[in-house]
Formats: structure tokens, C-alpha cells, sequence
């Protein structure tokens, strides 16, 4: 987790605290003047409020706008909302990538349900109480779009009359020689299954075992140690075999086995092996026997940095891929995930392989836990960004049923996605269910079941020399 991440969770914590201190001391209050059962009875009806519609990680206002800028001369138009339709004011944009930005007002219901827009065939979901201007995602609804026959219409928020659709023109990237870097085993499914499991040349590169946070591996009579050094061995397992499932072979799978929550130190300090912190371990040998081929850091185990680049930039040159599938530096909110995408800009500085596009994802966000919001199955809206952000173009290619069910079952393969909820959780989601109207899939209990499996994969394009593509 990112250092503003943490402090906008502790902020958030405080903020909670507060409130409930405020509302426990007016209950007492109301409890001594009026009656005692009002006590018990009001506490019981406000924690079921706060875990229907008060629990999400929401470090905003639902009444701020959204702050996207596109390449300059991307193509945009305005767009007329009329009669639950959207109509086009002149021809349409040559471009796959849709992207409509319009303004978005929640109607009161919508601070008790899900604001949904509901958009051809599609739906996507915001924030309770939503009201400011948001970006729906409309790939794969050209032909639609262009016959004046793509209906829009909102459900427990208010549309506006006009909107601006942007059209994004991309080569298939999937076509062209493409390498997915995942910071952790599970990444390059949850980001790019849909786009790598069409690529006919895709290598797939994890950078760390994924071992901490193994304490439900104990339960197998193991030490805390020993528990990770299992959960390791399974995650970097996961990162070779699943792959196999979207057609991309184990020759072009690698496992770098650094340790998780140590790759920015690394870069830091490259000279300096960094050991996990939980198993034990300083030796990333002990999961890369099954990679296709030699690596530097083959030769000592070390985990440092200077290992790491000397292993990506081995591994540039080998597969030279054309197209990087990696972490969005701006937006991804796991250290790990940044130090990876800032591990690969150096080592494609020192390679004689350059690869031209970046494909930028984002599987973390700093501010909303919840994004993508709505269920499984629907479309990829935006996600928040209350920051300003590089001017990249969009990329986002559209996954039918059958892909999204294959990439349903890859998370489910994953071993760090597997297991029940937590009490706790499962209470909260089966009052949020209730309550709030909410759903989740069949598929897995694990949040990334509803936030990945989607009918849009979504990837900020940039290109290596520091230009954007669109």
C-alpha cells in the first residue's frame, strides 16, 4: 500500500472515530433523559447503516469532478441526450475507445442505491450521492451509437441534455509482441487476461513471489516463516501455470522471485539485497527453476536492485516485445506496482531492445476500494481522478461472455483469491445485498471477482518516448 494510500486510510479511521465518539456520548445522552432501550436499540440501527452505506473506502467527496484531459486533437463532439437516446450532432470520430463525459446527479434514492446509468446493453455504476461530472465508457457500441439507436438512461441519478464523446483510435495491440509485467502473481490476469489471452506473441514477467501476508497458511501446523515461504512457492506457482489457461505457454512465463514490499528499497538502494520480510528468504533462486532461460540474478540470488534491472533488461532483449502491459505510475496505489513500472522505464533506458508503447493499468486505486463499481459483467467506467493526470489517450478493448467467464475461472485458480470471507465482511456484504441492492457473482467471494471480470479491460497508452499514442 502506497504512503498516501495509508494516510488517507488513517485519516478516514480518525474521521470514523470521531463520528462514532460524537454519536456514543448524544445515545447516552438520549438514553439517560429519555429511555434505556433507546441505547442498545439506536446502536444496533446505526452500525447497520454504517455497514450498508457508509462502509466504503471513499476518500472523496461523491460531489467532485472527475479531472481527465486527452492528447491534444483528440477527436471530441457534442452529443444530445434526447428521448432516452443519444443522438449524434454530425458524423462520428473513426475510434474503438469511446469515452462520453457528462455531468452526473443523483436523485435521493441515489444516496440509499447504487446511481446507475444504463447505456445500450450496458450499465455502470457511481458513487451514493453522486454529483459532478464522471466518464462512461462506451467501447464496443459504435455501430449503435452511430444509428442514433444507443438508449441512455439513468436510474437513481439525473442525466443531463448534452454530453462530449471522445473516440480513441488504437492499432489491436493485442497483435503486436507483447509482455505483461505483474508486480505480483494475479496481476497480469485481473489487468490483461482478455488482452493477453488473444495476443499470439504475450510472455507474461512477476517480479515477486508474493509471499507476505500468510497467516492462513499456519493453520496447515506451519510457523509464520514457513507459512510464507509456502504461500510463496503456491503464488509463484500460480504466476507460471495459470497463464497456460489464456494459451500463453510456460516457455513464455517468468517468475523473477523478489520479495513482496521491497522493490522500492531496492531501487533505492540497488547495491543492497533486500530479504523478505516474512519468510526468511534472500535468495530468489529458490522459485525460478522452471523459467525458460538464464537471468543475472541467477548467478548470486541476490534480491537488490541492481539484480532486478539487470533481469528486465535480459529479459527485453530476449522477448522484445513492441507492446509493455504495466502498473499506471500515477494512479496504481501498491508500492510494489509503481516501483515496477519505475524498475522497467530504467532498465528500457539501458536496453538495446526499446520497446514503443506502455500500456498503463491500474488494479489499485489510492482513493476508491470499490472502482470499478456495479456487478461483474458490466462496463469499466473512469475511475476517480481528482489529481491531475498525464495526457494519455485510452485503450479499451471489449471482452465478450466467453472471455469473461475464462478470466473468472484464472482469479479462480489464483490461490491469494480463493478462500471465504471474513465474518465480518460476509455480514456487511449480506446487508449491503439487502439494503443497498448490491450484488456479486458466483464465480469467486473475493472483491477482484466483481471489480475485474468485466465487459472492458481499460489501459492508459503511453509511449516510450515520453509522448502519448491515440
Amino acid at each position: 500500500m502506497s504512503s498516501r494510500k495509508q494516510s488517507l486510510l488513517a485519516q478516514h479511521r480518525r474521521q470514523k472515530r470521531l463520528f462514532l465518539l460524537t454519536a456514543v456520548v448524544i445515545l447516552l445522552a438520549l438514553g439517560v433523559l429519555v429511555a434505556w432501550w433507546l441505547l442498545p436499540s439506536l446502536l444496533l440501527l446505526g452500525w447497520i447503516a454504517h455497514e450498508a452505506w457508509f462502509a466504503d473506502h471513499l476518500f472523496y467527496s461523491a460531489q467532485d469532478d472527475y479531472h481527465y484531459v486527452f492528447p491534444v486533437g483528440t477527436p471530441q463532439q457534442s452529443v444530445s441526450l434526447i428521448a432516452g437516446r443519444l443522438q449524434l450532432n454530425a458524423p462520428p470520430a473513426p475510434g474503438e475507445t469511446l469515452i462520453l463525459e457528462l455531468d452526473l446527479r443523483s436523485s435521493w434514492l441515489g444516496h440509499w442505491l447504487d446511481p446507475q446509468v444504463c447505456v445500450g446493453d450496458d450499465r455502470q455504476d457511481f458513487e451514493l450521492g453522486v454529483s459532478g461530472r464522471r466518464y462512461l465508457n462506451l467501447s464496443g457500441q459504435a455501430a449503435a451509437l452511430a444509428m442514433g439507436e444507443l438508449t441512455i438512461k439513468g436510474r437513481h441519478c439525473r442525466l443531463p441534455a448534452t454530453a462530449t464523446l471522445y473516440a480513441m483510435r488504437h492499432p489491436d495491440y493485442a497483435q503486436r509482441r507483447v509482455m505483461v509485467l505483474a508486480p505480483h502473481a494475479d496481476d497480469a490476469e485481473l489487468a490483461a487476461f482478455g488482452l493477453y489471452s488473444r495476443a499470439p506473441a504475450a510472455c507474461i514477467v512477476t517480479l515477486t513471489q508474493g509471499e507476505i501476508e500468510a497467516r492462513s497458511y499456519q493453520r496447515l501446523g506451519l510457523d509464520a516463516a514457513g507459512a510464507a515461504r509456502l504461500k510463496g512457492r503456491l503464488r509463484s506457482w500460480d504466476s507460471l501455470a495459470i497463464p497456460l489457461w489464456g494459451g500463453v505457454p510456460q516457455d513464455r512465463c517468468v517468475q523473477l522471485g523478489y520479495y513482496c514490499m521491497q522493490l522500492s528499497a531496492m531501487l533505492e538502494e540497488p547495491g543492497q539485497a533486500f530479504a523478505s520480510r516474512e519468510s526468511g528468504e534472500a535468495d530468489v533462486r529458490s522459485v525460478r527453476r522452471h523459467n525458460p532461460l538464464p537471468l543475472p540474478a541467477d548467478g548470486d540470488g541476490l534480491p537488490s536492485g541492481k539484480n532486478l534491472l539487470g533481469d528486465l533488461v535480459a529479459l527485453l532483449e530476449y522477448f522484445r516485445p513492441e507492446v509493455i502491459v504495466t502498473p499506471h505510475p500515477e494512479l496504481d496505489a501498491h508500492a510494489d506496482h509503481f516501483a515496477t513500472t519505475l524498475a522497467l522505464d530504467l532498465a528500457a533506458q539501458i536496453s538495446r531492445w526499446k520497446p514503443e508503447v506502455a500500456l498503463l493499468y491500474a488494479n489499485h486505486l489510492h482513493d476508491n476500494d470499490r472502482w470499478p463499481m456495479g456487478p461483474a459483467g458490466c462496463g469499466m467506467s473512469l475511475p476517480p481522478a481528482l489529481a491531475p493526470l498525464p495526457a494519455d489517450a485510452l485503450w479499451s478493448p471489449t471482452l465478450n461472455a466467453d472471455v469473461q467467464l475464462d478470466k473468472a475461472m484464472a482469479l479462480a485458480m489464483q490461490h491469494d483469491l480463493q478462500g471465504r470471507l471474513p465474518f465480518k465482511k460476509r455480514l456487511r456484504r449480506n446487508l449491503q445485498q439487502l439494503l443497498a441492492g448490491r450484488r456479486w457473482p458466483a464465480t469467486g467471494e473475493n472483491e477482484f471477482f466483481r471489480k475485474a471480470v468485466r465487459r472492458h479491460e481499460l489501459f492508459w497508452v503511453r509511449r516510450f518516448d515520453g509522448g502519448t499514442s491515440g
